[in-house]
């Protein structure tokens, strides 16, 4: 008899603890820019899924990536806090030095420490089991296949399974053969996304009687160019405004219909509804085969291009189906949007974000403000990218559509009106001293409170 009332009350409190408790799904692209999707006004891709789902939930019209690059977004994913603060100001390895007579680049914490509390092991705290799918690239490699140290991989992060999380930025195949050391083989010419959205199925499907947190971050549109045939025949004629490479927009439909099937399972499971889902991507788009415009520049710039990108969010029952919301929102405001839709509170480590329910939950998300309270968002990119081509500095993203850009390597200003120069191709810096000055006031304080590192001194 008190054997059964002890089984009643656990299943009851599993069931409460699952009722009172959304699923959340984050689903992070790579490299994927603000007008890669068709809901975004690109008129030459295909994506229909995450089309539906903008028209069940919310469109974030400025999204910010924490970084114009991979690895400080992900880190600030995790944390909540700003890359500045962390020190991994770049994509890993960030071995990029110039050989002229600019400036070297700041120093780099090469990993995510254990030291930092994550967003899973926070959700852990509340009951959630946690899955990562894909790409991790937060720490270096120990062994082949790209393997990291226990410790720094998702599972020693507070996830409870891994699944293709290891130091690559870019899969070596998108067809299996993978060469990953956390994902097993699949059959001969299996595709990267498909695959992870079994995986992730799977891992629904056995947690859906408790509250589960699914972080599923595909490599997908990074490089290598891989799609399948059926696919790259369909674009192959479909390069000009809007797509730069026919492969990468047979890529982005390829994800895009992984990503619908992975959408049809949970409305069969019946997680849909209790889930709140976010899609994003990591930075903006990469040159060469995603065409920005109208945003300035693309990957690896502190332009729009660079760090401007797209974000849908969809909850039902919470978040208002087919609106748009114009409210400035960065990487970081994720963590604290977590902590508090699961009851939560922040513990004692900083959090450089903000909860986006507010804005979530308005009546009117096109709204002003919403109830968020803070007025700018702070960007420090004191490293080169890859293609060398960027200049190191730090910027300010006003919630009055203002944006100033400091160039570390001379203090020069520029400001634009990101509102009606979404291009920024009016520097207003000269006819607006006071509030270029005022912007630049803040960005200074902010490197300082964050204690971010700075660049050094050119060697010759």
């Amino acid at each position: 008899m008190h054997l059964w009332i002890f089984v009643f009350l656990v299943v009851a409190n599993i069931v409460s603890a699952k009722d009172s408790k959304p699923n959340i799904l984050f689903i992070m692209a790579d490299d994927l820019g603000w007008m890669d999707l068709a809901c975004q006004g690109n008129k030459l891709v295909e994506t229909p899924h995450l089309d539906r789902l903008a028209e069940q939930g919310m469109r974030f019209t400025s999204a910010y990536a924490a970084a114009p690059v991979c690895s400080p977004t992900r880190c600030a994913v995790l944390t909540g806090q700003a890359p500045a603060r962390i020190g991994l100001t770049t994509h890993l390895p960030g071995m990029f030095f110039p050989k002229d007579n600019r400036p070297q680049p700041a120093k780099l914490t090469g990993q995510l420490d254990t030291e930092y509390v994550t967003i899973a092991e926070r959700l852990s705290e509340a009951g959630y089991v946690n899955a990562f799918l894909g790409k991790w690239h937060i720490a270096p490699s120990v062994a082949r296949g790209g393997r990291v140290a226990n410790e720094l991989s998702p599972t020693g992060q507070g996830f409870d399974v891994n699944i293709g999380g290891t130091s690559y930025g870019g899969p070596p195949s998108f067809f299996s053969p993978y060469r990953n050391a956390e994902l097993s083989d699949g059959p001969k010419g299996e595709y990267l996304p498909d695959r992870l959205v079994d995986e992730t199925i799977k891992f629904v499907r056995a947690k859906k009687d408790q509250p589960w947190m699914t972080h599923l971050w595909f490599y997908t549109v990074h490089w290598p160019m891989q799609a399948p045939e059926a696919l790259l025949k369909k674009y192959e004629n479909r390069k000009g405004p809007g797509l730069n490479d026919t492969r990468y927009g047979a890529m982005i439909e390829a994800m895009d219909a992984s990503i619908g099937r992975l959408l049809a399972e949970l409305e069969a499971m019946g997680e849909a509804k209790d889930t709140l889902l976010i899609f994003t991507s990591d930075n903006g788009g990469f040159s060469g085969v995603s065409d920005c415009r109208p945003l300035r520049e693309s990957k690896g710039h502190l332009y729009e291009g660079g760090i401007r990108v797209p974000m849908i969010v969809r909850w039902p029952g919470q978040v208002k189906a087919g609106t748009t919301c114009e409210w400035p929102v960065v990487s970081m405001d994720f963590f604290p949007t977590f902590l508090e839709v699961a009851g939560l509170k922040p513990g004692k480590a900083p959090i450089d974000g903000e909860s986006i329910l507010p804005l979530l939950k308005q009546k009117a998300p096109h709204n002003p403000g919403g109830g968020m309270k803070r007025s700018e968002i702070f960007f420090h990119f004191p490293n080169y990218a890859w293609h060398m081509g960027n200049r190191l500095g730090g910027a300010v993203v006003a919630s009055n559509g203002w944006k100033l850009i400091r160039n570390y390597d001379d203090q020069s200003l520029e400001l634009y009106d990101v509102v009606g120069d979404i291009g920024e191709t009016n520097n207003r810096a000269k006819d607006k001293p006071q509030l270029a000055k005022s912007l630049n006031d803040k960005l200074t304080a902010w490197l300082k409170q964050t204690n971010a590192p700075m660049p050094r001194p050119p060697k010759n």
